[in-house]
């Protein structure tokens, strides 16, 4: 109880990173930031020998269970818990990162990470949102489509939907190929997590909502994409959505840590092959611009997620695809790095 009562009362005089002065999204110009970014803290969902998946926060190489750094009433039991009350236990979070001498906690190889959130509400994707990535799919385009695709920003950014429950998998778990495709592909993609439920948010205010950042694979069934005899073309179900076609993980990196979220590296390899190369400097429609749509239409939630597409580099236009005993590691700059490495899905009927 005594450290809980020491990191509220540090906690009262540490700014929110979410507010909108807090400038989350500008490059840190003071050491202490510099400082406070390289340590920091990131929020996982761990399970200890085989237990049920926790919640918890990663001070440099060691995990803390969420729940021992909050108030008794605090409702920590998943992350999910954590963002709906973000406001509230951030600041917390924060100050137990700044305490040299925080007790206790396991050693990050001790434990094992699942997908930091299980599971969001909603996996928003942003569909054709690198430039370099519509050069490399024009050609593509236009064989399932018919038309090439414009290379002029349009006025709104393009979003599709995947599973969530039966899809998401963490760091470290096989994914299993769908038996249904032959040309699985990989996408790296930064992930944004929201940190407040929000209606109607302008490109202005966007930030002020966003939890922290994420890396996920959208994997993708290429051979899915188009569904013949269909008025509608294009299959978004059939390509984007099967068991395990989104890794996530390894941690939620808060916005605090993250100096420009429009300019983060981002990279990937399949069995230690680099195949994407790329930075969030070169979204066609950048992040605030993807919460403002979205919000638009429909409420955000807590723990919802926003995959904001995937730079060039993926298999489909070289004719390489994803086969089972493939390594794929992704790194995003702040974000940490997310390995998975595909198996056959030899699962039979389930009642």
């Amino acid at each position: 109880m005594a450290a809980t009562t020491f990191f509220l009362r540090k906690a009262q005089v540490l700014r929110n990173p979410l507010s909108r002065d807090a400038g989350v999204h500008r490059p840190a110009q003071l050491e202490g930031e510099a400082r406070l970014a390289e340590r920091g803290y990131r929020l996982v969902s761990f399970r200890k020998g085989g237990g049920e998946p926790q919640a918890g926060v990663k001070i440099g190489d060691r995990i803390y269970n969420a729940a021992s750094l909050l108030p008794g009433s605090a409702n920590s039991g998943t992350v999910l818990d954590l963002l709906k009350q973000w406001d509230k236990v951030r600041p917390i979070f924060e100050a137990a990162a700044g305490n040299a001498d925080l007790p206790g906690g396991d050693a990050l190889v001790d434990v094992a990470l699942t997908a930091p959130i299980l599971y969001p509400g909603a996996l928003y994707c942003a569909g054709a949102n690198y430039w370099d990535h519509l050069e490399e799919m024009a050609e593509v385009a236009k064989r399932v489509t018919g038309k090439a695709p414009s290379m002029t920003k349009a006025r709104d950014p393009y979003f599709f939907m995947k599973n969530c429950a039966g899809g998401i998998i963490g760091p470290g778990a096989p994914a299993r190929l769908p038996s249904f495709s032959k040309q699985v592909d990989w996408e790296a993609e930064l992930g944004v997590v929201i940190g407040r439920q929000c209606r109607h948010v302008s490109e202005a205010n966007a930030f002020d909502v966003v939890a922290g950042y994420l890396i996920v694979n959208d994997l993708s069934a290429r051979d899915l994409m188009k569904r013949e005899g269909s008025p509608f073309g294009m299959d978004w179900i059939g390509q984007k959505c099967f068991e395990d076609a989104a890794p996530m993980g390894p941690w939620i990196t808060p916005s605090a840590y993250i100096a420009d979220p429009n300019n983060m590296a981002i990279k990937l390899w399949v069995n230690g092959v680099l195949k994407q190369d790329s930075n969030t400097n070169r979204l066609v429609h950048g992040i605030a611009e993807q919460i403002a749509y979205l919000s638009q239409h429909f409420t955000l939630f807590p723990g919802d997620v926003i995959a904001t597409g995937t730079p060039a580099g993926v298999g489909m236009p070289r004719g390489e695809f994803l086969e089972p005993g493939d390594e794929v590691r992704i790194e995003i700059e702040g974000c940490g790095t997310l390995v998975n490495t595909m198996v056959p899905d030899d699962t039979t009927g389930q009642p």
